[in-house]
């Protein structure tokens, strides 16, 4: 049996991961190829409890760049032995709204731990299972919070991270864009900006020669 595909999705607040998620695995259905949607933080017991304390507890209001970090790579360690490895030792096609390079972005640059410190905690969490490809929505700052704007408030109320001020979402692109240069064979950057069609399109034109239909 061959392994499954690893395909991850990155991007700051409001860029679209989730729609695209969905009409990529419409299309993964209709050719019958058997899928998996995971999430960060979350996808286990484990990782949802983590992720109501990274992003709705009200004492995460007072947490530490550190421990938001570790907190992070805690879910996805969980996620990956749990969930993720098993699934693409079976021949499943795992599609990720975000894995490790969120945690570069985010705690790495944004919240400015380090790169280095970032990558030794990154490697130990997920081990030797990395993506197979990746694509980071890059959107400008002004369309992203108006899309948040205009967006219905979450069930499970006011996110934590899309609280962060403006400079904050600046240093997140500004990272993603530099992944994106530096790690061309693996990230795919797609311009959100574009009508739902044309991403999707977009997505579809790397992906299409990698996955085989049932």
């Amino acid at each position: 049996m061959h392994r499954g595909l690893f395909i991850t999705f990155e991007g700051s607040e409001g860029c679209g991961k989730s729609t695209q998620i969905q009409r990529l695995t419409t299309r993964l259905q209709g050719l019958g190829i058997p899928f998996i949607v995971t999430r960060e933080p979350g996808g286990t017991p484990i990782g949802e409890d983590i992720r109501h304390l990274l992003q709705f507890s009200k004492a995460g209001y007072a947490m530490k760049p550190e421990t938001e970090l570790l907190l992070f790579t805690a879910s996805r360690a969980q996620l990956v032995r749990e969930v993720i490895e098993p699934a693409l030792a079976a021949g499943t096609t795992v599609v990720a709204d975000r894995f490790l390079d969120s945690t570069t972005v985010y705690q790495g640059v944004a919240r400015k731990i380090g790169t280095d410190s970032v990558k030794f905690i990154n490697d130990f969490a997920v081990g030797d299972t990395l993506p197979d490809i990746t694509f980071i929505l890059d959107l400008d700052l002004q369309t992203a919070t108006g899309r948040l704007k205009n967006r219905p408030p979450p069930p499970g109320g006011v996110d934590r991270m899309e609280q962060q001020p403006p400079e904050f979402y600046e240093a997140v692109r500004a990272g993603y864009l530099k992944l994106a240069a530096t790690t061309p064979n693996r990230i795919h950057l797609i311009n959100a900006a574009k009508s739902l069609a044309e991403i999707e399109a977009d997505i579809w034109s790397h992906l299409k020669d990698k996955l085989t239909p049932q």
